[in-house]
């Protein structure tokens, strides 16, 4: 999976966050259901994938349906986990031939049996791609993770901020993420990923999700590489900041 796209510099490799936002309202603008909106960002998804290894970035984190998420109606419920036990099914195989590495983060125990058969599926199927680490959270809660994480530290030994981080489900060792990018013209986290986007550079842009192209991916890229990330300190001192490995689980 190759792209035409290039970043401005070719430092180090990026972690991003996608809170993928503006479906539903996509749809509703063009006179179409809500679940059509969350069938059109689905292309979205494939568009970011194959731009993300040409822009240097070598994990991508995306936000597909949140805990909060079960609050919608049914009907649009339903949708979302047939949509997404399809899209496993269809992409497994072409992501490994694409040496893409998906898994999935959240709950699981919520998730209809045939959504999770979905998930452990594409998940075996490209366990050895190394283009892209790719994970969706779905039924993912940022502060549920930090409360099973912080359980976990505690009875593991010293309760640090590099063994919560290490307990981390969602940490495994993956780095912090270092852009976090929301579409549709909202500016909050939503309760994604928030221990490791404590230092991330925010990115908001008023497109919705479904109209996110690759052209899109590489402006925010470039906005982060021209920011100065001093991490609380001065500019030298955020490098080796910047430079430490990730944390990894045992």
């Amino acid at each position: 999976m190759q792209s035409n796209l290039q970043c401005k510099s070719t430092t180090s490799p990026l972690h991003v966050g996608i809170i993928m936002d503006g479906n539903g309202r996509w749809g509703e603008r063009r006179g179409l259901t809500r679940t059509e909106g969350h069938r059109a960002g689905v292309d979205a998804v494939g568009r970011v994938m194959t731009a993300a290894p040409g822009l240097n970035i070598d994990t991508l984190t995306m936000f597909a349906f949140s805990s909060d998420n079960w609050k919608r109606p049914r009907p649009e419920v339903d949708g979302m986990m047939h949509l997404i036990e399809h899209y496993m099914t269809m992409q497994a195989q072409p992501f490994a031939d694409a040496g893409i590495r998906l898994t999935v983060i959240g709950r699981r125990d919520r998730l209809p049996d045939a959504t999770v058969a979905a998930i452990e599926k594409i998940e075996s199927v490209t366990a050895t791609g190394t283009t892209l680490n790719a994970r969706l959270a779905i039924d993912f809660s940022g502060r549920h993770a930090l409360l099973e994480a912080a359980a976990r530290a505690f009875w593991s030994g010293p309760f640090t901020a590099d063994t919560l981080s290490a307990a981390l489900a969602t940490g495994s060792g993956y780095r912090d993420i270092d852009l976090l990018i929301r579409t549709s013209g909202e500016q909050r986290l939503s309760d994604f990923l928030l221990w490791e986007s404590a230092y991330a550079e925010l990115w908001f842009t008023q497109t919705l999700w479904p109209d996110f192209t690759g052209e899109n991916l590489q402006q925010a890229v470039d906005a982060f590489r021209n920011r100065n990330r001093r991490f609380g300190g001065l500019p030298e001192a955020a490098a080796a900041v910047s430079s430490q490995p990730a944390h990894a689980l045992p």
